[in-house]
């Protein structure tokens, strides 16, 4: 068993994107031109959790629990707030519209082998629900706060040796 540490992950936001009736796959994001969102904190939880359905059987004295409908959940970000940086500034632009943006995460599990090892990528697309700031004490880092609402599959893209 290999462990890989969240340091060294990366979070890029690419262009707005139209929502689709069928799962995203890797190659709808392959001609992103993507920009990374710098000074991360906290990358929050990514991933699809089914809405529970249930019907009480009064004979039986149970619920029974089907699964409905998927939902990846909302991204939680915290970053130090950096107002030069492109990505938290395409992000804070991306929270002022209705649409949906590419977002890619990529992980820190490359291969210590290969001729190009590269890390695995989740892809998927999000609307920007927030761009708040936190400011707490006064021995603290001023932050920047985004909600991603995830509307789509996840998109895992492996790590490869090449």
């Amino acid at each position: 068993m290999t462990l890989y540490a969240t340091a060294g992950m990366k979070l890029f936001i690419g262009s707005a994107q139209e929502q689709k009736s069928t799962n995203f796959v890797a190659a709808d994001f392959a001609a992103e031109d993507w920009e990374e969102i710098g000074s991360l904190e906290n990358l929050g939880s990514l991933g699809d959790t089914a809405k529970a359905i249930t019907q009480e059987i009064i004979g039986e004295g149970r619920d029974k629990v089907l699964k409905g409908t998927r939902s990846a959940g909302n991204l939680e970000i915290v970053a130090a707030i950096n107002n030069a940086d492109l990505g938290q500034v395409a992000a804070i632009a991306a929270e002022k519209t209705p649409f949906d943006y590419a977002f890619k995460l990529e992980m820190n599990d490359k291969p210590a082998a290969g001729a190009s090892p590269k890390n695995s990528q989740r892809l998927f697309i999000a609307k920007v629900m927030s761009a708040s700031e936190q400011y707490d004490t006064a021995n603290s880092v001023m932050k920047r706060n985004f909600s991603l609402a995830v509307n789509s599959n996840v998109v895992f893209v492996a790590a490869s040796a090449t």
